[in-house]
This record gives C-alpha cells, sequence and structure tokens, in this order.
C-alpha cells in the first residue's frame, strides 16, 4: 500500500498541510492551516494508528485540493483565515471541497462552516458554508472566559471515557437549520446549561442539564459527512476525535469513490 504524503502549502503567510495519496483505499486529509492551531492537528493525525506512513511534502496552489479526500479547519481566527484563503485564491475552490469532500471544522473552523454568523467584525464574516446552523462568534465570550469541561461524546472509540473538552473564545451554536435536501443533523456532544455565558436566559431544563431543546449546549455535530467542534480536540492528548472523523467521516468516502483506472 502506498504511503499518505503529509503535504505542507506556503503561500506568504498560509500554510496548507495536507495528508494525500494516490490510491482510493488510502486516507486523504487536508489540514487547512491558514491561520491557528494547524500545527497541533498534524500531530494528531500522525499520532493515529493507520496502516499507512505519513510524509511531509508541499503543495502551493489551489489545485492541489483536488488531490485530497478530507480537510481539517483549524481554530485560530475566522475572519483572518476567510481573508488569508480569499487572498490565495483558495476561497471557492475550498467552496466546491465542501460540496464532495469531508470536512471537519474546530472553533474558528467551525464558524466558517456555517451557513450564518452573529458577533462579526466590523464589515462581516465570510463563511464557507456547509453546515446548516447559525453560530455566535466568541459565544462564549473572552479569551479570560475560556474553559475546560469533561464531555461525553456519542460514537468514539473508548466512550464511556469522557473528552476534554477546551473552549477558548469558544463558537456558541444558535440554531439548527437543515433544508428539506440537507443531511440531517446528529448531536454528538453537549455541554451543562450551567457552563452557557453568563447572562444568557438558559430554557428551563427539567432534569436534563445538557437540554437537547437549547441548541446552545451542543458542543459537536455531524451533518453527513462534515463535522463540527466548537471547542479545540486538537490542543489535547486524546486523538479519539482525529480517529472518529477518519472512521465515521473519511473512510466510507473513500470506499465509495470508483476505482482507479
Amino acid at each position: 500500500m502506498s504511503p499518505l504524503a503529509f503535504s505542507v502549502c506556503e503561500l506568504s503567510q498560509i500554510w496548507l498541510p495536507v495528508i494525500k495519496s494516490g490510491r482510493v483505499t488510502d486516507a486523504v486529509y487536508l489540514d487547512l492551516a491558514l491561520q491557528g492551531a494547524f500545527a497541533e492537528h498534524q500531530v494528531m493525525l500522525q499520532k493515529l494508528s493507520l496502516k499507512r506512513r505519513v510524509v511531509i511534502v508541499l503543495v502551493r496552489q489551489p489545485e492541489d485540493l483536488d488531490k485530497c479526500d478530507a480537510l481539517i479547519i483549524p481554530g485560530g481566527e475566522s475572519t483572518t483565515i476567510a481573508l488569508l484563503a480569499r487572498l490565495a485564491g483558495l476561497l471557492e475552490p475550498l467552496r466546491d471541497f465542501l460540496k464532495t469532500k469531508p470536512v471537519w471544522g474546530t472553533c474558528a473552523g467551525a464558524i466558517l462552516l456555517a451557513r450564518a454568523v452573529e458577533g462579526a467584525k466590523k464589515g462581516g464574516q465570510e463563511l464557507l458554508g456547509g453546515i446548516s446552523i447559525a453560530i455566535e462568534r466568541n459565544g462564549f465570550g473572552s479569551q479570560v472566559e475560556s474553559f475546560e469541561a469533561p464531555l461525553e461524546v456519542e460514537g468514539l472509540r473508548e466512550s464511556n471515557k469522557p473528552f476534554h473538552g477546551i473552549f477558548i473564545r469558544a463558537p456558541v451554536v444558535l440554531s439548527l437549520n437543515p433544508g428539506p435536501t440537507d443531511p440531517p443533523i446528529q448531536i454528538i456532544s453537549r455541554i451543562s446549561t450551567s457552563l452557557l455565558p453568563a447572562g444568557q436566559t438558559a430554557v428551563p431544563s427539567d432534569e436534563d442539564d445538557t437540554d437537547p431543546r437549547d441548541p446552545r449546549t451542543i458542543v459537536a455535530l455531524r451533518q453527513g459527512i462534515h463535522l463540527l467542534t466548537t471547542f479545540h480536540p486538537e490542543l489535547t492528548k486524546d486523538d479519539r476525535f482525529h480517529e472518529y472523523f477518519v472512521r465515521e467521516c473519511v473512510l466510507p468516502t473513500l470506499s465509495r469513490a470508483p476505482s482507479p483506472v
């Protein structure tokens, strides 16, 4: 089996770490690192127990997206990531990529994957879309209001073991808005209403403090082949979210891909 190639694209201040391969039997990832915690995602991907060797190579143009089978958009500053993507000529290619290939957005990446955003900077916020939600930028507050919390996560390996969620200026999911032709949205993890931003009124939660009636408690969700987390799995030492993305979102799309001629 041919090795994976882990690629890095340098375009001025833009880096696109990519894992790619020429065989449909190999898992292929792109870690979009225009700005943010891309190096941490690299480390996590390289930690996974794959039957494939990871190699570092360079990619320098948007057309290289055609060689990749999945994308991770890291945490960072969503407005900066969008601006750098536009300057590099990557914004539209990334939107096209989303239409057919798996994408995972963490924190700022989650904002870019949303179809609507509140709390954007003056001048607005360009989005990639792809997941049918509205989200609030910095919804949990400023840097000093960052927090950590144990999370119960559906579908992870060793799912009875809590995942350590790290929330840094995290966005808040405001609403789920799937259209009639959109894939259903699957909620993977919620937090307690007690951790919602101060000053916001929570929906009365009866006995369940991760109340399913309040979308703001959602911190991880999946829609079709796309994954969204409002926190930073890459800043932990736990690779289970990265393994989940590969297993549940990426590999099934490769198994459906046509065989090479």
